[in-house]
């Protein structure tokens, strides 16, 4: 079986201090000098607008991959999705959920637009926190899809059997910046690891069986005992 390497770099902590030593993908970098250099077959044929689309779900793809390898660490600067990219993706919040930029931002959109941006955030971090965490799928979408469309599933806007288009376009853009930058790691995890979260207003059952992490804007959220899932 082949193996793809890693390419090693150090952090410096400052002058004369020693340095945090870090690896990337070889493959991480590679898409990301390809991307750079607009000459990716992903970035071939149709408009700018289409083009931005198209990059910024090669990114994605690539960061969701390294993260289910449990790589937390930012995205090589050329593999960053760029926000005029991440808005390009599902222009009408109505694209079918097949990406984990669309897949993020509708899930942040339906469980907190009518809450704060921080709100937005900690839910983008429970998806994020969930993807390649063992008894959880290894992508954005199979984590926000996972269960049933009707019945037992995760997230509740998934699971009420209503449209789920987003009709709000401004807390859309929102939402999708949100994913943005947490899917480049360029916001603070203020969920404490989270991986489980439910409405103030509520109580249920199981989370008697957590800890209690965070309480931020509408939501409570929660880890368990070990950081196995249950």
């Amino acid at each position: 079986m082949a193996t793809i390497g890693r390419l090693i770099f150090t952090r410096g902590k400052g002058p004369g201090a020693g340095g945090e030593a870090r690896s990337i993908p070889v493959s991480l970098v590679l898409v990301a000098i390809c991307l750079a250099l607009f000459s990716c077959p992903a970035n071939g044929g149709g408009g700018e607008e289409v083009q931005k689309e198209k990059a910024a779900k090669t990114k994605a793809a690539r960061i969701e991959e390294t993260s289910s390898e449990g790589v937390k660490a930012p995205p090589p600067p050329g593999l960053a999705i760029k926000e005029a990219e991440a808005q390009a993706v599902d222009p009408k919040g109505k694209e079918p959920l097949e990406d984990a930029i669309t897949c993020l931002a509708r899930t942040i959109y339906w469980e907190a637009r009518s809450s704060t941006e921080a709100d937005m955030r900690a839910i983008a971090y429970v998806v994020m926190n969930r993807v390649g965490h063992e008894g959880f799928p290894d992508t954005v979408c199979g984590v926000v899809k996972e269960g049933r469309e009707k019945g037992a599933c995760q997230f509740s806007w998934w699971c009420d059997g209503q449209p789920d288009t987003a009709q709000d376009q401004e807390s859309y853009a929102v939402a999708k910046e949100v994913a943005r930058k947490t899917l480049n790691r360029e916001l603070k995890d203020e969920t404490g690891g989270a991986l489980y979260f439910h409405g103030k207003g509520s109580k249920p059952p199981w989370s008697q069986k957590y800890i209690r992490t965070a309480a931020i804007g509408r939501h409570v959220f929660y880890k368990p005992d070990g950081g196995k899932a249950k």
